[in-house]
């Protein structure tokens, strides 16, 4: 993806330290960057996914509901295509920045070898409750902290992300509510339009062997992804009786593949999008099962607030076309740091060794972004 020319480039980066709310984001095999802006007024928030019923917008929405952390729609008031486009319609908007704040010593995240000890130390209280089987998936997460440099540029991060994943769904979003985020995700929750919707299960991930994809997958990484299947089936059965299902199949993301299955299926009311929504997730592949006890669970052990990251991200229309996606390999920027998220799914074969590599891996897909 090319840059746009500098004057605008510098205008959106001065847009996520203001109160303007605002998304670019790139659709996965696609060069287009599309710009959704609200044109002043306060965020429309959202406590609950089915208040997204009749919606339409970009969607942020947060793992995990709270007075902090609610969803936000921005409302479509400006939208554009293409950075000529863009630069046309933004160009003269005016920017009152607000201070961006300075990370002090402090506040950055510990070092790497106390990252490992506080996620083996969180591992060993999800496994036991897999191995006496009172869960048969749980979905352990954890963030890092890194000081960007001076000359950083949301924008510059947005654009090498774009270029280095062109099988992603690439966003940059920022509003005063939901702050600003950076996110590189391969997994889509629900995508259509009309009578035809497609959702996919994505678990189970392997590092790619050079350029080389493997497909030897070992078992727990096919009941990972099994788990995940069925819950979406189940899931879809009771909004559609017309279901395709293709997979699961190897499918690779930046440097990491994983085992994907695709459903397609039919809906008779799309003005019920946000019911559908609050069915599917989280599904399995970002929390566990059973679903209820493995959320509950996540929130009281897992010893952080996830905020936006495993939520759901994208454009909502149920009068048009929808491309909705869950929020993973993202970071958060606040004045001059940036907090990275990773997650996997545990299962009672589960190694804690294994598992910190695994979010190691997905951790340097976004990480790569602010280097």
């Amino acid at each position: 993806m090319n840059k746009p020319d500098s004057q605008i480039h510098k205008l959106i980066d001065r847009m996520t330290c203001s109160d303007k709310s605002f998304a670019i984001y790139r659709l996965p095999w696609t060069d287009t960057p599309i710009l959704v802006m609200q044109d002043g007024g306060e965020n429309h928030v959202f406590a609950n996914l089915k208040e997204l019923n009749g919606e339409k917008g970009f969607v942020i929405s947060p793992f995990r509901f709270t007075e902090d952390h609610p969803g936000v729609i921005i409302r479509p008031d400006v939208t554009a295509s293409g950075w000529d486009e863009i630069t046309e319609k933004i160009s003269n908007v005016v920017i009152e920045e607000r201070p961006s704040g300075h990370t002090t010593s402090s506040e950055i995240s510990q070092t790497e070898p106390d990252l490992k000890k506080t996620y083996i130390e969180t591992f060993s209280r999800f496994i036991g409750p897999l191995k006496n089987k009172t869960f048969s998936k749980l979905v352990l997460s954890r963030n890092a902290g890194y000081t960007l440099s001076d000359n950083f540029s949301p924008l510059e991060a947005f654009i090498t992300a774009c270029n280095s994943y062109p099988r992603m769904m690439i966003s940059l979003s920022h509003t005063p509510v939901s702050g600003t985020w950076i996110g590189s995700t391969p997994e889509i929750i629900l995508s259509g339009e009309g009578n035809t919707w497609n959702t996919v299960a994505l678990a189970g991930t392997m590092p790619m062997q050079g350029e080389v994809m493997p497909t030897e997958w070992h078992k727990k990484e096919q009941d990972e992804q099994a788990f995940v299947s069925e819950y979406i089936n189940k899931v879809i059965k009771k909004f559609s009786s017309k279901i395709a299902i293709k997979g699961p199949y190897t499918t690779r993301a930046g440097q990491l593949v994983h085992l994907r299955t695709d459903f397609q299926f039919g809906l008779k009311k799309t003005s019920e999008l946000g019911n559908l929504l609050d069915a599917l997730h989280p599904t399995p592949a970002v929390c566990g099962l059973p679903k209820d006890k493995a959320y509950d669970f996540i929130i009281e052990n897992e010893g952080y607030d996830r905020k936006y990251y495993s939520g759901i991200i994208g454009w909502l229309d149920p009068n048009g076309h929808t491309t909705l996606y869950v929020n993973l390999r993202c970071l958060n920027v606040s004045g001059n740091y940036a907090t990275l998220y990773a997650g996997g799914g545990i299962l009672p074969s589960s190694d804690a060794n294994s598992e910190w590599e695994e979010t190691q891996h997905k951790m340097k897909t976004i990480k790569l972004v602010i280097s």
